[in-house]
């Protein structure tokens, strides 16, 4: 080791004995003072810090110091957090006779919220506020009393009032939860917290959840640990997931009563697919509330006599209670008024009865999240709670009969993403593949595979509801789901008029557009193609045979996806142009972890529906969408599902990714390269034998597109394409026919390992250049002899 090395070492050495030592002292210091029978009097009000100029104040010279000022005091181990203010001149009065009795002590609440949305943290804001409203509006001279309880101390300009601090909502990630142990006694502690999928409680609020259930469980705490608070919950959730429908809340209210906490109001059960959104479910429950709290807050001052007592917890500020035999205590002992704490009998009847409702759920009830307010009334069963009221507010309207499928919530959110909606239930957009052959700039997979003419195709569905939350959906779930039809429904030609009204203005608007061609503008006006697949589950809809007649009597092709959880209605379903099944797993497992469906009996429906797609005669298609590190390793048990539809066709194409969010954990790496869609694909045709080949691809949007062999590989050439006047003129007919008789031979540069990769030749490839900070010139250039589009 020479010189310079051993120089080095030592200077290291002594750099780590320096940190040891300062870590050493850090922690000596932190336990001194967690030890200290002496407080900080750092968060302590200036008119009894001005009293103790010392650094440290001892809690015997604080609770002496309060007990020659008038106050009852009880014992505690630590001085308090913050103490009530005693000005200096008017130190032998209590707070509530400063400047007479206007001088008032806000009402202690705590408010916490377990979001995964953030709706129940919207939930939690709006209940501080309609606390800190009601305060003010009860008693004005609330708003003239800062936090620290004295009309003349502590003024600043930035001093918060009682009645803004009474009440401000904490994240339960936050939140310590042996603090509840702690709280000051009769504190009225709220709960907003949602239920994610499975049943769980939302990330943030794990671990809060967690430490609860084991309280609950845990005999040394005894059933009396939360003696001391009162507690109201409230759950956000979905009755359609029915036996998981608000779990989180209803476990979490019935631990808390587990722990002796008593609870002021009855468990409100929120339902995000009801008629009425989830704010205006909750602002009533929350007014009742409030308006109870504030009562009961209002008597108490009444009753409260001339010394308080200060009891200085060892957590959380002092707490103003009665001398012995006076105050509280009297107030309990008083008959309840109606809006008074609820009766702790009574709260026990509502327990039972809502004990008894959960029981019955999930046991054949046809109640669905569809109805009337997602909350009508059970066979036998009287609503408790928030329910109730959320039903009787949506029946008591001037309007009768079925909702709308859409509420004002789910109408503003699609809108935005650019939806024209029609109608209670249906909705159109334009697909960015219609604007990009407008501009002669290339079309989607479907023309590559089906012969579309992408500028003449309409997207759209007379069912924005879906039985399905797959976490690829590309709309974040802003649609409806449902299980059953029962909303109001627009007639079919309505919905086919309004729709083809709507996507041809949209293409006159897009006409002003750079690069748009005035022929081709001419053509999209003139409608060819109709995918049923913009969102939801168009099968869902009670007149889809109306509806698609409607289309084909217009000479419009129509290509319908089904989520296949509906195998009844593929039955009964007239011939379409194509029909798709989306197969997004092959287990019964993954299914529910990639789909998430709302039936219980899920994998029993998909495989129906997939039989049912064999006993059609027209094109069929199994369409895989590969999710990396979710649905891509069953390869052999996707083949074995071929065995039940036999489609003519399978799709497989690459999720795409649309953004971060709180309903989906998909990433950037769950997306596959085309290289790994094309390897699936022949993965499959391997299993398979031989009988389905690779035919086409589309590279762009990282699909592929297996056939039968034996049907569509005719005379050493691929059939992929469709002849739509043929088709027409069979449906015209009315005779049986099947997919050979409308097929029409694949170009040869949208067959699979051709130099284009399913682009077509006729239109402009446009390859944009981006210049990214670090990538050199040749990392962006454009292949020879195709548009360049700069994007600096």
């Amino acid at each position: 080791m020479d010189l310079f090395s051993y120089f080095v070492l030592v200077l290291k050495v002594l750099w780590l004995f320096g940190l040891a030592k300062a870590s050493l002292n850090l922690w000596r210091t932190s336990r001194a003072r967690s030890t200290s029978p002496k407080g900080s009097p750092v968060n302590l009000p200036p008119c009894v810090r001005e009293r103790f100029t010392s650094r440290s104040i001892s809690v015997k010279s604080i609770i002496n110091f309060l007990a020659q000022n008038g106050y009852y005091v009880q014992s505690g181990a630590t001085p308090p957090v913050r103490t009530t203010c005693l000005n200096a001149a008017t130190q032998t009065q209590n707070v509530s006779a400063v400047e007479g009795t206007a001088a008032v002590a806000a009402p202690y609440m705590k408010i916490l919220y377990g979001s995964t949305k953030g709706t129940c943290k919207q939930l939690a804001t709006q209940l501080s506020e309609l606390v800190s409203e009601g305060l003010l509006n009860l008693s004005p001279s609330v708003a003239s009393v800062t936090t620290c309880g004295s009309a003349k101390c502590c003024r600043g300009a930035d001093a918060p009032t009682a009645a803004s601090a009474v009440a401000i909502p904490s994240d339960m990630a936050s939140y310590e939860p042996e603090q509840l142990l702690s709280e000051p006694a009769d504190t009225l502690v709220v709960f907003v917290i949602s239920t994610y999928e499975g049943g769980t409680p939302p990330q943030g609020a794990k671990f809060f959840c967690s430490w609860l259930e084991d309280a609950a469980s845990d005999f040394r705490l005894g059933s009396a640990a939360l003696s001391h608070l009162r507690f109201a919950v409230w759950g956000c959730g979905n009755r359609l997931y029915e036996e998981h429908f608000n779990v989180v809340a209803r476990r979490m209210d019935r631990q808390l009563r587990e722990l002796g906490a008593k609870r002021f109001r009855p468990l409100g059960l929120g339902d995000e697919d009801a008629d009425l959104d989830l704010r205006q479910q909750f602002v009533p429950w929350a007014k009742v509330l409030v308006e109870r709290e504030l009562q009961r807050w209002q008597q108490q001052q009444q009753q409260q006599p001339t010394g308080p007592a200060v009891k200085v917890s060892a957590n959380g500020p002092a707490v103003t209670t009665a001398a012995p035999g006076t105050g509280a205590g009297a107030t309990e002992a008083t008959p309840t008024t109606e809006v008074d704490a609820v009766n702790p009998d009574m709260e026990d009847e509502e327990y039972e009865e809502e004990e008894e409702e959960e029981e019955e759920e999930g046991a054949g009830s046809e109640m669905d999240m569809e109805d009337i307010g997602g909350a009508g009334p059970r066979r036998g069963k009287a609503r408790t709670g928030a329910g109730a009221g959320a039903a009787s507010a949506a029946s008591s309207g001037p309007e009768s009969g079925p909702p709308e499928m859409l509420n004002p919530l789910i109408r503003t959110s699609l809108t935005k993403q650019g939806y024209k909606l029609i109608g209670s239930h249906s909705g159109v957009k334009m697909c960015r593949w219609t604007k990009s052959m407008l501009r002669g700039r290339g079309g989607c997979y479907k023309h590559a595979f089906y012969g579309i003419e992408s500028h003449r195709c309409m997207e759209a569905t007379p069912s924005l509801a879906c039985a399905n939350k797959c976490v690829f959906c590309w709309r974040h779930h802003s649609n409806p789901v449902g299980k059953t039809w029962k909303w109001r429904m627009d007639p079919p030609d309505t919905i086919v008029e309004t729709a083809l009204d709507l996507h041809t203005r949209m293409v006159r608007e897009y006409s002003g557009a750079p690069g748009v061609k005035p022929e081709a503008v001419a053509e999209g006006l003139q409608v060819r193609h109709c995918a049923l697949s913009l969102v939801g589950e168009p099968i869902m809809y009670p007149e889809i045979n109306a509806l698609v007649n409607q289309l084909h009597s217009r000479g419009i092709s129509t290509f319908l996806v089904t989520n296949a959880q509906f195998p009844d209605r593929i039955e009964q379903l007239n011939p379409v142009t194509q029909l798709y099944v989306s197969v997004d797993a092959a287990t019964p497992e993954s299914l529910k972890a990639v789909d998430r469906p709302l039936f219980s009996d899920y994998w029993d429906r998909f495989t129906a529906c997939l039989s049912a797609l064999g006993s059609k005669r027209q094109r069929t298609v199994y369409r895989l969408t590969l999710v990396k590190g979710w649905n891509m390793a069953e390869v052999q048990a996707y083949a074995s599902l071929v065995d039940l539809g036999r489609p003519d066709f399978i799709e497989i194409k690459g999720v795409t990714y649309c953004g971060s969010g709180a309903a989906s954990s998909l990433t950037m790496a769950n997306v596959p390269y085309h290289a790994d869609v094309v390897e699936f694909g022949q993965a499959i045709c391997a299993a398979r034998g031989g009988e389905y080949a690779l035919a086409c691809e589309h590279a762009h949007s990282c699909c592929i597109l297996l056939a039968r062999v034996d049907k569509f590989f005719v005379d050493g050439q691929w059939h992929t394409w469709i002849d739509y006047d043929k088709f027409q003129r069979l449906v015209r007919e009315g005779n049986d026919f099947g997919a050979e008789d409308y097929m029409l031979p694949t170009p040869s540069w949208a067959v699979f390992g051709s130099e284009q990769a399913g682009f077509d030749p006729e239109q402009m490839r446009v390859r944009k250049v981006r210049r990214h900070p670090g990538k050199s010139d040749s990392a962006v250039a454009s292949v020879a002899g195709e548009a360049v589009d700069e994007d600096s």
